[in-house]
């Protein structure tokens, strides 16, 4: 398993603010056996023509990764995205741990089911996502009410283990996932924002969501003034698990690089201004971060590290309006995209082709 991080405060804030994005990254690698089980060992040097079957080396990985975005323009955002980075991974960390161990088989090993841990559903890694966000909502309005803060972030966190991806969040970070083998960009998360709102009833368009003047108002978020029981406190958490395939690279980012114009208001005044025509909108595209952009990034880059210096240079270069943080791994021990027929969706709001579906009659039992 390989990933990267970076972050950056944004040329907008440099010298004048500071950065209130907080990333966590824990890894779990395992592995046993020495060989090449179940493959054709391969030869020692052009003299060694011997086709033996051994076994090979089998490792796997499990991991957690959480990001944050403290809210700007509140007292503590920076401490708010500190706190959940740091319990939501400290609670998730034996999730991602018991779920490889209960799992044996991967190395081909007998081990008697009464020394396992009961086997954990996808519904049962999301719940304890969900839980652990709750719990990083209530140690933050613990320290709101504390220090006398407003202190508010949004959170953005995954469990990867058994060539699942299980995600939670909350606000407008987001995860996106690319695959290099079909070159395809899917968003695995949907922002709990204004805009997004806007543009789901139809109200907006996907271009004005982009620039629009609303664009820095979210819905949801972690913490709060303290005033609440932070021992009843609740937060809604959206929750989803994606099957992973060798060939896909997982990204979470903060909002500073999906929302690094700085121009975005006067952008958006020019598209309404000429009725929303394509050239504008073409206009729009090529100012802000789009997600084939974001895709572009990650194909072209000669390493993941290379990847995440690219995204905090592209947000600068493209105004650096906020903090921004990326986060990026893969594992290629998955197995292989499938070379023909469709992936699994795993967009969390695919476009569907719906032209070729036949209608069908649910039987009311």
């Amino acid at each position: 398993m390989r990933y990267a991080t970076n972050y950056d405060i944004g040329d907008r804030k440099r010298g004048q603010g500071i950065n209130e994005d907080s990333i966590s990254m824990t890894v779990f690698e395992e592995g046993h056996r020495d060989g090449y089980r179940g493959q054709t060992r391969p030869p020692v040097d052009s003299s060694d023509t011997d086709a033996e079957q051994v076994d090979r080396p089998a490792n796997r990985s499990a991991g957690v990764f959480v990001l944050a975005d403290g809210a700007g323009g509140h007292d503590a955002g920076d401490a708010a995205s500190y706190i959940a980075t740091t319990v939501v991974a400290e609670r998730l960390a034996p999730i991602a741990i018991r779920t490889v161990r209960s799992h044996p088989d991967a190395f081909d090993v007998d081990v008697a089911p009464a020394v396992l841990p009961d086997a954990l559903g996808p519904e049962d890694v999301q719940a304890a996502i969900a839980d652990a966000i709750v719990d990083a909502h209530r140690e933050i309005l613990r320290y709101a009410s504390e220090s006398g803060t407003q202190s508010y972030t949004t959170v953005v966190a995954g469990v990867y283990a058994d060539g699942k991806l299980h995600l939670g969040w909350v606000g407008d970070s987001r995860a996106y996932l690319v695959n290099h083998a079909r070159e395809e960009i899917a968003r695995l998360t949907k922002d709990h924002a204004v805009v997004q709102e806007w543009e789901d009833a139809g109200e907006i368009d996907s271009v004005e969501a982009h620039v629009h003047p609303n664009g820095n108002e979210i819905t949801r978020a972690l913490g709060g003034s303290g005033h609440e029981d932070p021992d009843r406190a609740m937060v809604d958490v959206d929750t989803r698990t994606v099957r992973l395939f060798a060939e896909d690279t997982v990204l979470a980012t903060s909002d500073g690089l999906i929302d690094a114009q700085t121009d975005a208001p006067d952008l958006y005044e020019q598209y309404v201004d000429a009725d929303k025509s394509e050239d504008a909108a073409e206009r729009v595209r090529e100012a802000v971060v789009t997600d084939d952009e974001i895709r572009d990034v990650l194909l072209g880059a000669e390493s993941l590290d290379a990847a995440a210096a690219e995204y905090v240079s592209l947000a600068n270069d493209r105004g650096g309006k906020d903090n921004v943080s990326v986060l990026l791994f893969e594992d290629d021990a998955l197995p292989e995209t499938p070379s023909s027929g469709g992936l699994p969706i795993r967009a969390v709001d695919p476009e569907v082709d719906v032209s070729d579906r036949e209608t069908v009659i649910i039987s009311e039992e």
